[in-house]
């Protein structure tokens, strides 16, 4: 049986790790990246992350109308957003609007911040509001496994202030999951954590459950379809299959 191994540096990788203030983002390369959006090449996301967002803004009927603020950022770049923001704006400021440089998502090029198209955008707070053709992106964002990173509410959780701009790729199902039962993405792998769960999906069911990584790392046989991801958090996070009836 044909089988694949998976390191503890793999738990580093994969579009469900977290990234904040606890969980830094270990060294790595760069992800392979592409333009975040159709004519904005200065605006980079890793290259799934990049075709399902221009997807999404296609179906919403935003191109043109949405435009990508700041996706991937490398590790210098996050350092001087942060001191550029605590020289202009304060620490207090800067704590809730931007993350220290390795506890960004940025650096991941799983993350973008959005804005409704304007002569004139705040990079740090762009303006994207909740209706018009915005409402409609953030509709179908989980569809295209996007989800809103830092909601309302959930500020004590995620150590961010509500950003509604800020988006990141999660893929599907996860997206579509956390967004019916209102989970940020650590209430989601605190979940995973306590057990996994079945969703109908597609025709069929997937299985979402975490496994451990340990000293020797992770062995899983090729003949299942999953796809697997890492936690940063000494985790995978698998994504099983299940053949309808």
């Amino acid at each position: 049986m044909r089988e694949q191994v998976y390191t503890r540096e793999d738990t580093g990788r994969g579009p469900l790790i977290l990234v904040n203030a606890s969980h830094p983002l270990p060294p790595q390369p760069a992800p392979r990246l592409a333009p975040a959006l159709p004519g904005q090449g200065d605006v980079l996301l890793e290259r799934r992350a990049a075709r399902m967002l221009a997807a999404c803004v296609r179906a919403a009927g935003g191109l043109g109308k949405i435009v990508a603020v700041s996706g991937w950022r490398s590790r210098g770049e996050q350092q001087e957003i942060w001191d550029g923001s605590l020289r202009d704006h304060g620490e207090a400021f800067t704590r809730s609007y931007v993350a220290l440089p390795g506890c960004s998502e940025h650096e991941t090029g799983l993350a973008i911040d959005l804005a409704a198209a304007s002569p004139a955008i705040d990079f740090i707070r762009p303006d994207f509001p909740r209706g018009g053709v915005c409402g409609e992106f953030r509709r179908l964002a989980p569809l295209f496994g996007w989800i809103e990173r830092y909601p309302a509410g959930k500020e004590s959780v995620t150590g961010i202030a509500c950003e509604p701009w800020h988006f990141r790729y999660v893929g599907a199902p996860h997206a579509q999951i956390m967004a019916e039962r209102g989970l940020c993405l650590e209430e989601y792998l605190e979940l995973l954590r306590g057990g996994g769960l079945r969703f109908a999906y597609r025709g069929g069911a997937v299985r979402i459950f975490r496994i451990e990584c340990g000293e020797n790392g992770v062995t899983l046989p090729l003949a299942v379809r999953f796809t697997v991801s890492g936690d940063n958090d000494g985790g995978f996070l698998l994504t099983v299959r299940e053949e309808a009836a």
